[in-house]
């Protein structure tokens, strides 16, 4: 008896890896618990590697970037606070359901905005390779926020006469 076609994929295709088994033996960050869902390691991904973030109640990270690599952050609960820049000049706003995603080189910070609430997220970067390139800087105290703005997102104060450039 021959071996079908793809018959490997049984043990080498789709994966569902349990919320309960992630792998809390990631890179961490004061105030935040990173854990790995999937990895080279664990499910044999080149490309990518996905994980979650539960930030706590006023946390943030410093301002850093993550080289070469894109991120996608996923909001699930609570309110996340991004700032960027050379001197993260610009801020947003994400809540559940909304995606974030950081460009690679991007300087930024991960902010939970909420001072009672822990913000969970879903991760998403586009290598393997754990990189954080911290940066020394002093950021502006008064950052510009920066809204979606397109043909089917006004800017919230549209018809006020304000000016927010497009995202």
């Amino acid at each position: 008896m021959t071996e079908e076609p793809h018959q490997h994929w049984r043990e080498h295709g789709v994966q569902v890896v349990p919320g309960s088994s992630l792998d809390r033996n990631t890179p961490q960050t004061a105030g935040m618990t990173r854990a790995a869902a999937i990895t080279q390691a664990r499910n044999g991904a080149t490309k990518l590697w996905a994980g979650t973030v539960a930030i706590h109640p006023r946390a943030k990270t410093g301002a850093h970037h993550h080289g070469e690599l894109e991120s996608v952050i996923y909001v699930v609960r609570g309110r996340a606070r991004m700032r960027w820049g050379d001197h993260l000049e610009y801020v947003a706003e994400a809540g559940p359901g909304d995606f974030i995603y950081v460009p690679p080189f991007v300087p930024h910070q991960e902010i939970n905005a909420s001072d009672d609430d822990e913000l969970f997220c879903v991760l998403v970067r586009s290598g393997q390779e754990p990189i954080v390139v911290n940066l020394d800087m002093t950021p502006v105290e008064a950052p510009e926020t920066v809204y979606w703005v397109d043909a089917l997102h006004p800017h919230p104060q549209a018809g006020e006469g304000v000016s927010t450039p497009s995202v």
